[in-house]
């Protein structure tokens, strides 16, 4: 089957069969099925769904990795939850299966090759879960794909490097003593503090040449009725920075902030902040190799471009101290990923098969 005709059946059937995060088993055996066809050593259920195939060149050299993302996301429409590949993950694994054929068919010189369909990247899962697995404990290069918004690159585009954001969501509760309405002298009004931590949220900067914002997205107190001063307020903010340096400072202010101002009227903040998303720390070397593969298929290349978005293949870098690049592919896409109609140009697919594999080439030779 010409390479091409290839490429579109996986789409079609991947697109057929949206499974959510850490439930791909139909997206992850078809997979699996199609590298031990190819010849790759496969290793399956990592991270429950994830899998990894590996081939070896004649000579040494590095070991790179190749990530796809295979999740798609639930929607609810007209009563009924459904699921859809809203965000292109479909398409991501199809140009990474695609480029495996192709490698398979001329093999490597040098070095390692991994590919890593990876589950649930979005619900910040899949990373971790394939990291703690220790199977890509030798890998030193990393690569991902992923296409772009029409506002961002249009069919024929590319950028060798994609700037994501950190992300994180904290978690604040606000303790303080319930008492009759009447008699409010006698209480420490929760909303009150918490209304007191919002304004002093709002009110915190850190470098302002760096994009961040923090917000309340969600409130809610402990109150059972109009005349009962509650006790306790549960909110959770959105919190967000284009680099890490950015975000653990925000986050430092946020908790003064919070605490300082629960305690103005007596009031105690508990603050829990859980592993967030990071954002993107990219290689020198591996963002000119994108360029140059993104040159020899398309043309030129765009600048690195800077998205508010987050993804956790930026852990990876975190877990394994690698060097990494991340692609950004226009596709046409409208009206925006997580759309439930999103919708783009195929065409994009072989142009990102061919990039993946310019840029393996160009890697391990």
């Amino acid at each position: 089957m010409p390479n091409e005709e290839y490429v579109k059946e996986v789409f079609d059937y991947l697109h057929s069969i949206p499974e959510t995060g850490l439930n791909e088993f139909k997206t992850s055996q078809f997979i699996g099925n199609e590298l031990k066809r190819f010849g790759y050593e496969v290793i399956e259920n990592i991270g429950q769904t994830g899998i990894v195939a590996i081939m070896r060149g004649s000579e040494d050299g590095v070991c790179l990795g190749v990530r796809a993302d295979m999740d798609a996301l639930e929607f609810e429409m007209e009563g009924k939850k459904t699921n859809i590949h809203a965000c292109g993950h479909d398409a991501n694994c199809t140009m990474v299966l695609g480029a495996a054929k192709e490698i398979s068919e001329k093999g490597i010189l040098k070095g390692i090759i991994m590919f890593i369909f990876q589950p649930a990247e979005e619900i910040s899962k899949g990373a971790k879960l394939i990291c703690e697995s220790n199977i890509l404990h030798d890998v030193d290069e990393l690569v991902g794909i992923h296409l772009r918004p029409i506002e961002e690159a249009k069919l024929g585009e590319g950028t060798p490097a994609l700037y994501h954001g950190a992300s994180n969501a904290i978690n604040v509760e606000i303790f303080g003593l319930e008492s009759h309405g009447a008699r409010p002298h006698l209480g420490i009004n929760a909303i009150d503090a918490a209304s007191l931590c919002i304004n002093a949220i709002n009110s915190v900067r850190v470098d302002p040449r760096i994009a961040h914002s923090a917000k309340v997205t969600k409130i809610s107190s402990s109150g059972s009725a109009h005349n009962i001063i509650p006790s306790k307020v549960s909110m959770t903010l959105d919190v967000r920075a284009q680099n890490n340096q950015t975000m653990d400072k925000l986050i430092e202010a946020i908790k003064r902030a919070v605490s300082m101002s629960a305690q103005s009227i007596g009031a105690k903040a508990k603050i829990e902040v859980p592993a967030g998303v990071i954002a993107a720390e990219y290689d020198r070397g591996m963002i000119e190799s994108a360029k140059e593969s993104i040159i020899e298929v398309l043309g030129s290349s765009l600048d690195p471009i800077v998205t508010p978005g987050g993804e956790d293949f930026h852990y990876y870098n975190k877990a394994l101290n690698i060097k990494s690049t991340y692609i950004g592919l226009g596709a046409d896409l409208v009206p925006g990923l997580h759309h439930p109609q999103m919708a783009f140009d195929l065409k994009a697919l072989e142009y990102g098969k061919d990039i993946i594999i310019k840029f393996i080439e160009k890697r391990l030779g």
